[in-house]
């Protein structure tokens, strides 16, 4: 009898940078038996053992586009019963509501997304500070009683990825916070709750460290 193939759905609502995301994926997932597809259907989404939400763009325009595409349902049982991966926009929608366009997010994890209030602000070598963030930066994972998310194994401490955003998650509960970028001041570069993780850079715009991310995240079993 054939078995299946173990399934990653990778979300296509019309807002993500999809081919270099599933491209990523699929990279990570060479020899593991995982089938990455880029999908617009919502019984593929349904169906999939795990799920990537990537986002680009504004995020009035990608929680629109989520619930046009008969994708937010799909979505929403997805981030309550296996691994779900959201990238940049894909990690904003996540929590409670965003400044960008006074927007309500998906609120599944709490907390807030601000704009980078960073005017007047000097870098250490005397810059000021670009809005958006572009280009890369340090992140920290950040433990919690001790222990790293599971999805940092093998990524050292301080490890560069590639960013380009001008909000940033703030989410409420500290516990939340799964790894700290500095820019103008400590911001959540990645949060995490159950089976959710989520970065704000992008890992498949981030070399080997991202691939090892997404590779983690195939193996991840929360």
């Amino acid at each position: 009898m054939k078995m299946e193939a173990k399934t990653v759905a990778v979300v296509d609502y019309g807002m993500g940078n999809l081919r270099s995301v599933s491209q990523a994926v699929q990279a990570a997932a060479e020899g593991t038996g995982w089938q990455v597809v880029v999908t617009a259907r919502p019984d593929a989404v349904r169906a999939a053992q795990r799920v990537v939400l990537p986002g680009q763009g504004a995020m009035p325009d990608c929680m629109r586009e989520l619930r046009e595409s008969g994708l937010l349902q799909p979505v929403l049982e997805a981030a309550a019963t296996k691994p779900l991966f959201g990238v940049c926009v894909g990690m904003q929608m996540l929590l409670d509501h965003s400044e960008e366009g006074n927007v309500d997010g998906l609120g599944l994890i709490p907390g807030q997304v601000r704009r980078f209030d960073l005017a007047g602000h000097l870098q250490p070598d005397g810059s000021r500070y670009k809005v958006p963030q572009m280009g890369w930066n340090r992140v920290h994972p950040v433990p919690h009683n001790g222990v790293l998310h599971p999805v940092w194994d093998g990524i050292p401490d301080g490890a560069y990825f590639y960013f380009v955003h001008s909000f940033y998650a703030q989410p409420l509960d500290a516990a939340h916070c799964a790894g700290e970028t500095d820019y103008g001041g400590r911001f959540a570069a990645a949060v995490a709750r159950g089976n959710i993780f989520a970065t704000q850079f992008h890992p498949e715009k981030s070399a080997d460290h991202g691939l090892r991310l997404y590779r983690n995240f195939l193996h991840w079993n929360p």
